[in-house]
């Protein structure tokens, strides 16, 4: 439903990237027309522009009766016609909020970002060309936003192991029918997370305050240790790029 923005509260401009100064301005009056999504971007499509927000790590958004006070790391509001506002709660402050008149696909943060996980653009042809002559290992290549977007440190070592590939593997030798089975894998752990609201290991919640349940799902990630659900060989965890990594070594080739 489009509502029209009738305020503008920003509480602490000192996000990511500081708020621009005049974003109050160019945002209040505004209707929103429409909410999308890039990667891991909002976008809230006005009449005139488009604002562009990331959550950051810990940032999360709120729709909350108008009367609501402001708890600490309340960092901005967009007060709607109907009473309510949209709230934005981010303690470690790494979420940000941009404001263009362009269009958003042109802006510095979206222009260069590669094709998403569930689109047709993403096929197994699209991963074994973009893999040729790469020794990256295998799971830092399809955590790369400039390789296929979306793709967390979760969902790369659950995808690898449901297509039984070791995410040690150097890309480049990543044969097409793996190529196939690794696209194929990301799709359905991805929309199988997306079924059962996300992954909750720690503090996340879904948009109704109630945590995702794909952990019970989980093959591998943060089971060091634990015999695998397939083979029963324990399951191994390493560092990769300073992010925890765990697999199979039976499983995973």
């Amino acid at each position: 439903m489009q509502r029209r923005v009738v305020d503008v509260i920003v509480r602490d401009r000192r996000l990511r990237w500081p708020i621009a100064a005049g974003f109050e301005a160019a945002v209040r009056g505004q209707t929103i027309r429409a909410v999308a999504r890039r990667a891991k971007y909002l976008l809230l499509k006005f009449d005139h522009g488009t604002a562009i927000l990331h959550l950051g790590m810990s940032g999360s958004l709120r729709i909350l009766p108008a009367a609501t006070p402001a708890l600490p790391h309340d960092h901005w509001d967009l007060c709607m016609d109907s009473g309510l506002l949209l709230r934005f709660h981010d303690p470690r402050r790494f979420g940000s909020l941009h404001w263009t008149r362009a269009d958003p696909a042109e802006h510095p943060l979206l222009a260069h970002l590669a094709p998403e996980p569930l689109s047709a653009a993403f096929d197994a042809e699209y991963l074994f060309h973009a893999t040729r002559k790469r020794r990256v290992a295998i799971k830092h290549l399809i955590m790369n936003s400039q390789v296929v977007v979306g793709v967390g440190n979760i969902y790369a070592s659950e995808a690898l192991f449901r297509a039984g590939i070791s995410p040690r593997r150097a890309a480049g030798r990543l044969t097409r029918k793996e190529a196939a089975a690794l696209t194929r894998s990301i799709g359905d752990v991805l929309s199988e997370a997306i079924r059962i609201g996300g992954t909750t290991l720690r503090d996340y919640v879904n948009p109704a305050g109630t945590p995702g349940y794909f952990r019970q799902r989980l093959f591998v990630y943060e089971r060091n240790g634990e015999p695998c659900r397939v083979c029963k060989t324990p399951v191994k965890a390493i560092v990769q790029g300073q992010r925890s990594t765990f697999y199979c070594r039976v499983c995973q080739r």
